[in-house]
């Protein structure tokens, strides 16, 4: 898809929803699952859930990656402050590194703790990781850590993303949001 003058094509944009979708969605699934005295099957089938939409948050971000690097946004508007745009480049650079460490992460604590993924084992995928309970324990770390980071970054890019659309008004908000239909 081509894109748009003033910010994100549709492909651009469908992966981004869809990914944020995602991980809105694994959020409070991450912490919840990690409760003390949470019921076991309610544990089990949310641990499942988050297992397989990792997986596929992984295939997801690289396509989105993939995207990126070969359909770049248009240049942000000129009127914003030249601290805005490094903020706004850092942030994303945060949020890309993190979608890529997170699921990773993720699937190297599973697989090296020696537990399936249903929908990657349904599809005859090999591990690729060693069976380590120290492996298990950096890759828990890393993934906790980079889950907080996450939360953080996302907080301010959301907060960024509302503050341009509803105070600011200043046509940042509609680069990604989906185009209104012509009336």
């Amino acid at each position: 898809m081509a894109l748009g003058a003033n910010g994100y094509g549709t492909t651009a944009r469908v992966l981004h929803w869809l990914v944020a979708a995602l991980i809105l969605a694994m959020i409070p699934v991450g912490l919840i699952i990690v409760r003390e005295g949470l019921d076991r099957g309610l544990q089990d089938a949310l641990f499942i859930f988050h297992k397989n939409v990792g997986s596929l948050l992984i295939a997801l971000v690289a396509l989105r990656l993939v995207w990126r690097l070969t359909h770049p946004p248009a240049p942000l508007p000129a009127h914003l402050p030249g601290w805005q745009r490094r903020v706004a480049g850092l942030s994303h650079l945060a949020l890309y590194v993190l979608m890529v460490v997170l699921p990773l992460s993720g699937y190297v604590r599973v697989r090296a703790g020696g537990f399936p993924i249903e929908a990657l084992d349904a599809l005859g995928l090999p591990t690729f990781v060693p069976r380590s309970e120290a492996l298990a324990d950096a890759a828990s770390a890393l993934h906790q850590g980079s889950a907080v980071a996450l939360m953080a970054v996302l907080a301010l890019h959301v907060g960024a993303g509302l503050h341009h659309a509803l105070i600011l008004r200043d046509g940042v908000w509609p680069r990604i949001w989906p185009p209104r239909a012509p009336r």
